[in-house]
């Protein structure tokens, strides 16, 4: 069944950001309604937020046409979960005093879904008794506070006050939305690049962002796995609600997965070297006055994923790896499947600098009996969308 949100999107500069909201819950396949305020529909468009949720937008409490289509009480009765983003001062104190004077506020008294508010105002305003009391009060009502963050804010002063960031938001939706398919699982996620070290300056590295991996454990997080992260060397935040363990070889990595057994899921989506330098050096490495380049000894690093594949006592249920190629792609996939005994493949098409670093990528599933193009989409969605398979195999099993 596919999930429905209503958004309240109320005046405060960041309600820019309920945009990216409404694209990201798109991509994670969830229904988007909107109520616009007139503070709101001073910083972004009607258009645009119809364009984005693919649904008229709703402004007015005593329209015609909008209480005879939908009107106020179909507007919260519908949705699975009313979300306020961004809560202005104002329509917290409209919450937490049950006023009713604009949709907004009729919508919200009329809710009988839980109602999550991320707040965004100027930090006095945040900091004042009155909006600190009004937040107590609809906390009292059962309303969610996503908190909001510290920082430069838009009338250039800085503390508390903006609005928390789409990816906080997105987590607490989630969190309060899917039933948990996967609730009681333990999954495994190996994540972006290692670093296999030369001398203490220079290594042996690869152009992995981490930012499918990444995707991938929050999705399965989201879904009620109990997930544990393994991560190599990235620029990118802790997913929410993840436990992660950072690393940087792939010794390393290969020691906390085996720490992370048994578990019932594994996805092996870091870029893990092939090679290492057999003897690293204490010291920095010279450059030889007759410019002659250092020998190095390579040997082959441990292969992870066939390691985890043919455990011989904590093989995971289902187990995910994925091949980079340059050529030959869904031919060497498939042969990677066999050789490593896993169970899936993901297999993507590195070439030419496509999906190292970028934020979108197609990619094809393949198994031992199937192959499933997907379409290039962001690597949320195809998180998403390997997750959404995961949960209709193990419920076939």
């Amino acid at each position: 069944m596919r999930h429905s949100i209503l958004l309240i999107i109320s005046g405060s500069i960041a309600a820019y950001k309920s945009l990216d909201l409404i694209r990201r819950l798109q991509e994670h396949d969830i229904a988007v309604r909107c109520i616009l305020t007139k503070g709101g529909a001073q910083f972004i468009t009607p258009l645009s937020v119809a364009s984005l949720s693919n649904n008229p937008v709703y402004e007015e409490l005593f329209s015609l046409k909008d209480e005879a289509e939908m009107g106020h009480i179909r507007l919260s009765r519908e949705a699975d979960l009313v979300v306020v983003a961004p809560a202005s001062a104002d329509l917290i104190a409209k919450m937490a005093n049950g006023q009713t004077d604009d949709l907004a506020s009729a919508t919200l008294l009329a809710a009988n879904k839980k109602i999550l508010v991320a707040p965004a105002m100027n930090t006095q305003m945040w900091q004042h008794p009155a909006t600190q009391r009004n937040l107590s009060h609809i906390r009292e009502d059962g309303a969610i506070i996503i908190e909001p963050g510290a920082g430069l804010l838009a009338c250039g002063e800085t503390g508390s006050g903006r609005m928390a960031e789409v990816e906080t938001i997105l987590a607490a939706i989630s969190k309060h939305l899917y039933t948990g398919a996967l609730h009681g699982t333990k999954a495994l996620v190996t994540s972006g690049p290692t670093y296999e070290a030369i001398d203490p300056v220079r290594f042996i590295g690869n152009h992995s962002s981490g930012k499918q991996g990444h995707a991938i454990a929050a999705a399965l997080a989201r879904h009620g796995a109990n997930v544990t992260l393994i991560s190599g060397p990235t620029a990118l935040p802790d997913p929410k609600g993840v436990t992660v363990k950072h690393i940087t070889s792939a010794e390393e990595m290969l020691a906390a997965c085996e720490a992370a057994l048994p578990c019932d899921i594994a996805v092996c989506a870091a870029a893990v070297a092939d090679w290492k330098v057999s003897e690293p050096t204490a010291r920095k490495l010279k450059k030889a006055k007759d410019g002659e380049a250092p020998e190095l000894r390579l040997i082959e690093n441990p292969d992870i994923l066939a390691h985890i594949a043919q455990h011989p006592k904590d093989r995971p249920n289902l187990v995910i790896g994925f091949a980079a190629e340059t050529e030959n792609v869904l031919e060497n996939a498939a042969a990677k499947l066999k050789r490593k005994a896993c169970d899936w493949i993901v297999a993507n098409d590195v070439s030419e600098g496509k999906a190292f670093n970028a934020t979108e990528n197609s990619v094809t599933l393949v198994t031992a009996k199937s192959q499933q193009n997907w379409p290039l989409q962001s690597k949320e969605a195809i998180a998403e969308q390997l997750v959404q398979n995961i949960i209709t195999h193990r419920s076939a099993k």
